[in-house]
């Protein structure tokens, strides 16, 4: 941010202007300053620019002062109750006695300028203050001021003239130029010539700063609407990413997302929005909310892209939006996937090698209104799920194919954890600054443990709902979870209970141990379970009323061969 800029006094190219400046000469120093100043949105390097200007063709030495507001935070504080602004040094300008100027002005210092300073008038005025030759008594209060004695020796009879730096109604803060005693003094053109160079430092120092508040407001949107924390779904481990891009113009819309479903299932989400700053971020946000909604209905991948898609149409005709949706049975190591317009998925098999997960890309969100493909495989224990967005595999100097092929290689060669794993990925794959945003999420699969998750086969029998509560009853104390037995083998009974008198055998009935204890009973018949208010008279119909009233939540789907009714009890 900060530095200083020493320069050789006697170099020809950088010959003192003449007191007072021509018209040509001040002409050709402002169009050197116009070609030299403002080439970054850096406030420091605009600061050194201003100063590589200006000494020693104008000053002896110089620097650059602004609030320390404009450089933490990018708001401008309330001005003190004395007036006494809160100023950062973010460039140094000398051509001479260059280690006394940096003992008495230290580069990065931030301090207060009493109200009666130049510096301060000058802040408080918006006015140039200038003092052709600085009496002893003003050098010497400036010392005592700052508690440095050097500085009464170094601005005594020096030309000291402060000019501020303002743009679009605003001080931004001030630029300081001194010529020594043995120089000629500052005149009226020569005040004129300093404000036009700050002025146009100004500009550019006020366009670093927007700039730098609009991609922190982006990013921060864009952080906020993240997750903070991911789940540890049952049969998975997970390791995520998210690298903003370099500049602004690549603080995009990049998100991703694990998702608990019903059944302990489980959804991730990877996508990201075309376009850069807070739009996108904000769109992200809205979609990312979105496919959280759409989970909680348990549909099938497609169909949720299919409604996200139209849901991106509904917020504008000119927003569009890549993105994959992959849910995952860690009981079956079922994983069905679908995508709209996005990455293809790279799976690392157990044995080291890669593949791409063909299915058909489809088109973007917001775009058109075809129905999305879906895909469903099993995952082996020990797998390794890679989604990702196309700055990862992207850029100016690689073709997306071409960045592809490189993550296949990295991730064969990489059986490690996947935290480093993630690591190594965005330091291999992202070497140097980029203008895209990266979200990178892996998933290994392992499988669940007899503590986690025991199933069984019962027969097509009234008997089995006691079979079953014996069942329930031994497991749950091997695990420890005797608090939860009583009503556990409540709901399990029913729902054996329900399968024989309503569906087709044989039943099979599991329990899963997560966050929550589910309990699911499948049996061969499509027609799922419907609930309603039993009256007095009817004998049936209590028994989802008891499970609703008990579990955490419960619900049924389909299985190509039937359907599982499922209930969860929150554990303590």
């Amino acid at each position: 941010m900060t530095g200083n800029v020493v320069i050789n006094p006697h170099s020809p190219e950088r010959r003192r202007l003449s007191s007072p400046a021509s018209t040509k000469e001040q002409l050709a120093l402002l169009n050197e300053a116009s070609r030299t100043i403002g080439s970054t949105l850096d406030l420091g390097q605009t600061g050194r620019e201003l100063m590589d200007v200006a000494v020693p063709r104008f000053a002896d030495a110089a620097g650059v002062l602004v609030h320390e507001r404009l450089v933490v935070e990018g708001e401008f504080p309330a001005r003190p109750a004395d007036g006494s602004p809160l100023v950062r040094r973010i460039a140094m300008g000398l051509s001479e006695r260059a280690d006394d100027y940096q003992a008495a002005f230290p580069p990065d210092e931030v301090g207060v300028h009493p109200a009666w300073s130049p510096q301060a008038r000058c802040m408080a005025t918006a006015q140039p203050i200038l003092y052709p030759r600085m009496d002893a008594m003003t050098a010497r209060k400036l010392a005592i001021a700052w508690k440095r004695d050097i500085i009464a020796s170094l601005l005594e009879d020096s030309s000291f003239l402060v000019v501020p730096l303002q743009a679009r109604g605003r001080v931004l803060g001030f630029v300081v130029f001194t010529r020594n005693a043995g120089s000629s003094p500052f005149h009226e053109k020569d005040v004129s010539l300093a404000e036009e160079l700050a002025a146009r430092t100004a500009l550019c120092l006020d366009n670093a700063h927007l700039y730098d508040r609009e991609r922190r407001t982006a990013l921060t949107l864009q952080s906020s609407l993240l997750p903070n924390e991911l789940p540890t779904p049952p049969g998975l481990e997970i390791a995520s990413r998210y690298l903003p891009a370099s500049d602004l113009t690549g603080v995009g819309g990049d998100w991703y997302d694990v998702i608990p479903l019903p059944g302990h299932r489980t959804a991730l989400v990877v996508g990201d929005v075309m376009g850069h700053g807070t739009r996108a971020a904000a769109t992200m946000g809205q979609l990312r909310t979105a496919a959280r909604t759409l989970a909680g209905l348990d549909l099938p991948p497609n169909e949720v892209l299919y409604r996200l898609n139209r849901m991106t149409q509904d917020l504008s005709t000119t927003q569009i939006a890549t993105c994959v949706y992959a849910t995952y049975d860690p009981i079956s190591h079922t994983c069905a996937i679908a995508r709209a317009g996005h990455v293809p998925p790279v799976l690392l098999r157990p044995d080291g090698r890669t593949e791409l997960i063909e299915l058909p890309p489809g088109l973007p969100l917001g775009i058109g209104g075809d129905p999305f493909e879906m895909r469903e495989l099993t995952l082996p224990a020990g797998s390794v799920l890679t989604l990702y967005t196309d700055g990862l595999v992207e850029s100016r100097d690689r073709d997306l194919d071409s960045g592809i092929s490189d993550l296949c290689r990295l991730l064969e060669y990489s059986h490690r954890d996947l935290e480093d794993l993630c690591d190594a990925t965005i330091a291999t794959q992202r070497p140097g600054d980029e203008r895209d945003d990266i979200a990178l999420m892996l998933a290994r699969v392992h499988d669940l443990s007899p503590s986690e998750y025991v199933t069984w086969t019962l027969p097509f029998d009234a008997r089995s709902a006691g079979e079953a509560r014996r069942l329930v009853r031994s497991t749950l104390r091997a695990w420890g979870q005797t608090s939860v037995l009583e009503v556990t083998e409540l709901m399990v009974s029913e729902l054996v209970a329900n399968a024989v008198n309503h569906g087709t055998g044989p039943i099979e009935l599991s329990l899963l141990r997560g966050a929550t204890l589910l309990c699911e009973v499948a049996d061969r018949s499509p027609q799922r379970p419907t609930r309603f208010q039993p009256t007095q008279e009817d004998e049936s119909g209590h028994g989802l009323n008891l499970i609703d009233r008990f579990s955490h939540r419960w619900g049924s789907r389909p299985t190509a061969i039937g359907k599982i009714v499922w209930c969860e009890v929150q554990l303590p």
